[in-house]
């Protein structure tokens, strides 16, 4: 049973903003996230209490003979639609990630494998490029370096647009490949992998960064093919000396490498101090899917059988070729209700 003193005070927090908004006062950028965050909340307590109305109006007619028969099939009709009103109203009362609605920062290494996990990693930037590109969000290059058969040993992307993060946040972790590597001339079967993070964006409110904590560096931007051979000092480290982060931007102006390098650490220690407290509150930590342990194995990309598996939920998709393609939305659809389903069993218990 949903306690609908609570669901009271939600609307009136709705309606105060609204009103708020309307006459200016206070911070009208925070007051319009919340505003825009609760929206969909206050929506679906309104179909829930006109559920509940129209049982109450079916309920009184009950008394009237010439209604009765009418309003026991209309009690029942109605009945029949509180369970899904209720399941939709729990999913729109969960505590939400307040990083969902952020740009992120997708990263990927190769892993066991050599020049094949190397590969492989190019194939999974591929995959979300592809997927970005279906979703209407731009990817910028922060920092690409490839090897000479094409694959990728380093890649950091910034991806931009709507609820990115909440779409891809379950992509971090090790991504296994099983196939037969194209340099493989006895037709064997290798095993490799690739390792994904995707971090929130940072904004500049979250994370701090004292002068006296990084040490900046400028060297020769290197590229592929030798690209930028003849060019002027460009690119740009920043060494965060509390944790040890290092990261380099490569793009041609020295002031824009600063920008983007300052961004990426940013995103990186904001990702830290999110995994720092989400350690800290086991309850939300079971609520999660997987651990989001970087090292933790999460999928395998099966080639020679055509399947992919979601090692979490145990889901196998016989469409590699789609998945690899950037046909991702059933994946993590199901991570996504895998998530509020152990958040609702972690609420009702």
């Amino acid at each position: 049973m949903i306690p609908l003193d609570r669901l009271a005070q939600i609307n009136d927090r709705f309606e105060y903003l609204e009103a708020a908004m309307a006459t200016a006062g206070g911070d009208i950028s925070k007051m319009a996230r919340e505003y825009n965050a609760l929206r969909p909340v206050v929506e679906q307590i309104g179909a829930y209490r006109g559920l509940l109305r129209d049982l109450e109006g079916a309920r009184e007619m009950l008394d009237d003979p010439d209604m009765a028969a009418m309003a026991r099939e209309e009690i029942a009709a109605l009945e029949a639609q509180r369970p899904a009103a209720e399941a939709a109203l729990q999913l729109a009362l969960l505590p939400k990630d307040e990083a969902d609605a952020r740009p992120a920062m997708l990263e990927i290494r190769p892993g066991t494998g050599g020049d094949e996990a190397a590969l492989f990693a190019a194939d999974l930037l591929r995959m979300y490029q592809r997927y970005a590109e279906a979703r209407g969000w731009s990817v910028d290059m922060v920092e690409q370096q490839m090897t000479e058969l094409g694959g990728v040993k380093e890649v950091v992307a910034h991806i931009k647009g709507e609820n990115v993060f909440a779409r891809l946040k379950f992509e971090s972790g090790v991504h296994r490949v099983q196939r037969v590597p194209a340099t493989e001339s006895g037709g064997r079967i290798h095993t490799s992998a690739a390792t994904v993070a995707v971090l929130p964006e940072a904004e500049d409110v979250d994370i701090q960064i004292d002068a006296n904590d990084i040490r900046i560096d400028t060297m020769r931007a290197s590229g592929s093919g030798g690209q930028h051979v003849n060019t002027t000092d460009s690119a740009v480290r920043i060494t965060h000396i509390p944790s040890g982060i290092v990261v380099t931007s490569s793009e041609k102006s020295q002031h824009r490498n600063r920008e983007i390098a300052m961004q990426v650490l940013k995103s990186r220690l904001f990702d830290a101090e999110r995994q720092r407290v989400d350690s800290e509150r086991s309850d939300a930590r079971a609520a999660q899917v997987g651990s989001g342990d970087r090292s933790e194995r999460i999928r395998t990309y099966n080639f020679p059988q055509g399947r992919m598996t979601d090692h979490r939920i145990n889901l196998t998709l016989y469409k590699l070729d789609a998945v690899m393609q950037g046909d991702l939305d059933e994946i993590v659809d199901a991570l996504t209700a895998d998530a509020q389903a152990q958040q609702l069993a972690a609420m009702q218990s």
